[in-house]
């Protein structure tokens, strides 16, 4: 039996993991629980042991000082929980780590655990993927879950996909087969620039999580930081007259595909979470409606402060370089520079294989 001393008893308790590695294209998943942590100042109340899942040849320990005393940070699994406040207040249990080396079953089993005996209500796991999505559009985000009932009452995608498969897949199942409601969110990282940080994916992640859970989430410096991101990516492109021709051609397919979604659902979804945020207790002032974008990312009319720190440009790949493995599920599609692509049937809307964009983008060069 796990022992919890210390944790209070939780209210609607909702369980938000991310893990570092296959399944977190740009580290866009693991940010979002991150920042979730920052933001709400999670309290740490449990980490897995790290001799029983990881490979510290694969995932090494790392050497810090503490006053002149040297300290080991060993790879693991921590979780936190978060007080949410207002009128409906909730908790939020984060579980961030890095995907496990082995005994992956016994890794779910003891978070599964750890959930029954806080009473957790609902698991949500962010993971990202690459996908053939241009980076001047919305994120995809896509919502699945194992569980016909769950998909059709939380209007999710029940999930198709077959094929290799990473923690993300195994734990939903795991959360299916222990009868606790489960969904996975997956955001579509552009595989042309799929290098972390990318706050752009994170926003959209964080964004589609405030509206699954009703819950307000501050975003901090986010939205700047998105922005800066894309303009950072938009000069990278604009140097390369293949890659921003590749890049329109994404934009074409994108928005012919897309043309249906302007519905009066997506106006809807865009107005609630506007009044989230006008309506809702502390975080950033409310974005007014029609400036974010259907995918949820916050308008961009704020004037930058000059001090303050931007992420780094993207760097281009070099000729034949292997993508970071953090592009969710498999995929046997290759891309331009031969990285791993989201697999048919757990693509985010947007990310379609049949399209003919893929594996037709320009070669990469070498700075």
């Amino acid at each position: 039996m796990i022992e919890l001393d210390g944790v209070p008893e939780l209210i609607d308790p909702v369980m938000v993991a991310a893990f570092e590695g296959w399944n977190d294209a740009g580290d866009a998943a693991s940010t979002a629980v991150a920042h979730l942590d920052r933001e709400w100042k999670g309290e740490v109340f449990a980490a897995l042991d790290a001799e029983d899942y990881y490979d510290f040849q694969v995932n090494r320990p790392t050497v810090w000082l503490d006053g002149g005393v040297r300290k080991i940070t060993w790879p693991t699994t921590r979780l936190s929980v978060v007080r949410v406040g207002g009128d409906k207040p909730r908790d939020l249990v984060l579980v961030r780590g890095i995907e496990p080396s082995m005994r992956w079953r016994s890794f779910c089993n003891e978070l599964l655990g750890f959930a029954h005996e806080l009473g957790v209500e609902l698991v949500v796991i962010l993971g990202a993927l690459l996908g053939d999505t241009p980076h001047t559009r919305p994120v995809p985000v896509s919502g699945v879950t194992s569980d016909p009932d769950l998909a059709r009452t939380m209007d999710l995608e029940e999930t198709k996909y077959e094929g290799p498969t990473g923690i993300v897949g195994i734990l939903q199942e795991a959360c299916t087969h222990a009868g606790v409601p489960a969904v996975s969110l997956w955001a579509a990282v552009p595989h042309y620039v799929s290098q972390p940080p990318n706050p752009k994916a994170t926003l959209a992640l964080l964004n589609r999580l405030e509206d699954l859970i009703d819950l307000r989430i501050p975003l901090g410096e986010l939205p700047e930081d998105a922005r800066a991101w894309q303009l950072g990516v938009d000069q990278l492109a604009a140097e390369d007259s293949e890659v921003a021709e590749y890049v329109q051609t994404l934009e074409e397919a994108r928005d012919t595909a897309e043309l249906p979604e302007a519905s009066g659902e997506a106006i809807a979804r865009e107005f609630e979470r506007y009044l989230r945020r006008r309506d809702g207790g502390n975080g950033p002032a409310a974005t007014a409606p029609g400036l974010t974008t259907d995918a949820g990312e916050a308008a961009y009319l704020r004037e930058s402060p000059s001090e303050r720190t931007r992420p780094p440009r993207p760097q281009r790949a070099a000729d034949g370089a292997e993508a970071r493995e953090g592009d969710g599920p498999a995929a046997e599609a290759k891309g331009p520079s031969g990285e791993r692509r989201a697999p048919s049937g757990e693509e985010p809307p947007g990310a379609d294989p049949e399209d003919g964009s893929s594996g037709d983008g320009p070669e990469r060069k070498t700075d």
